[in-house]
């Protein structure tokens, strides 16, 4: 496997989903660096643009086709599809690289949110399967990357915090991709398949998954801010003293550090995900965070979700950002 992609990326054609942030926008620039062709959609037109700018004012070589999709939609991974087989008769490889938060809550939080971060976060990875099967078919040899989290291997942010939805869908997501590995052995012997686990890594996730569900703090209804305040003052915080729009301004500064204080950058997650692709890792771990949950995981399953197991976490120097 590794022979397929040991030279890089040159003169390939790549499809990269949520190409405007995060590691998306790095994956599209580190690749077209190598001279790769990247298709790329984001739901956000800005933040496309912002990539393709960035791309050309480093003077990569590698051509970007521009489409705005959201991959929760079927119709429009299709569309995206099309635009791509009009561009290029074949794909080498398929990031299944977008995602947002939300939907922490199954018993509490609205049902909206909750499916709207599953059906991003699920559906648009088996979408983009979906959609460009046949364009990696038609390739000599393809690789479809499909981004779970180590929420795929533990359905927590810590047991003062439901995550029902992103977990869910990342625990799906991880499923679906190992399964895919003796699929296409079987029956698409040209292709193979990667899950990608990462930890915390220093992107606009949470403030762009705001943008989409609604739930920006300057956009939180008097309700919903209502909640997030009783659930800080179940977690210990002393809110008395807080005004309604002083707590809008702490959330937002959460959101803010969450993607400046990671301990990986995008531009770190995304050459250890190409690394891992070169070297034909089929389970790619991204920071020191997913390596340490992993061990864990494997060592102790049945105390994943209590406090020690939260605090044997945090003593090894995982995900103490993260957990508030």
């Amino acid at each position: 496997m590794a022979e397929r992609f040991e030279n890089g990326f040159s003169g390939l054609v790549a499809v990269v989903t949520g190409g405007g942030t995060g590691m998306g926008r790095e994956l599209v620039r580190q690749l077209t660096a190598q001279g790769c062709d990247v298709a790329t959609c984001d739901v956000i037109a800005e933040n496309l643009d912002e990539t393709i700018r960035i791309c050309r004012e480093d003077g990569n070589q590698g051509e970007i086709l521009r489409h705005i999709a959201d991959v929760s939609s079927e119709a429009d991974m299709y569309s995206f599809r099309d635009a791509v087989a009009a561009w290029r008769p074949h794909v080498h490889i398929l990031f299944n690289n977008a995602g947002i938060g939300g939907g922490g809550a199954f018993v509490t939080g609205p049902r909206e949110e909750w499916e709207k971060t599953f059906n991003v976060c699920f559906y648009g990875v088996y979408h983009g399967c979906r959609a460009f099967l046949d364009l990696l078919l038609a390739a000599p040899f393809g690789q479809v990357v499909n981004t779970s989290s180590v929420n795929g291997l533990w359905a927590s942010l810590g047991p003062n915090v439901s995550h029902t939805a992103y977990s869910a869908a990342k625990f799906a997501v991880r499923g679906f991709t190992e399964a895919l590995i003796t699929d296409f052995k079987l029956n698409a012997p040209t292709l193979r398949a990667a899950v990608v686990m990462p930890g915390h890594i220093g992107t606009s996730i949470a403030i762009n998954s705001g943008k989409l569900t609604g739930t920006s703090p300057a956009e939180l209804s008097a309700e919903r801010l209502g909640q997030a305040r009783a659930r800080m003052e179940k977690n210990g915080i002393d809110l008395s003293s807080v005004s309604d729009d002083e707590l809008r301004a702490l959330m937002q500064m959460g959101q803010e550090q969450f993607r400046d204080n990671a301990p990986m950058t995008a531009e770190e997650a995304a050459t250890v995900i190409l690394n891992g692709v070169k070297n034909g890792e089929w389970r790619i771990l991204v920071g020191e965070d997913a390596k340490i949950l992993d061990e864990q995981i494997r060592a102790n399953p049945w105390d994943a979700y209590t406090q020690e197991f939260h605090e044997a976490l945090q003593a090894k120097g995982a995900f103490g950002a993260l957990t508030r």
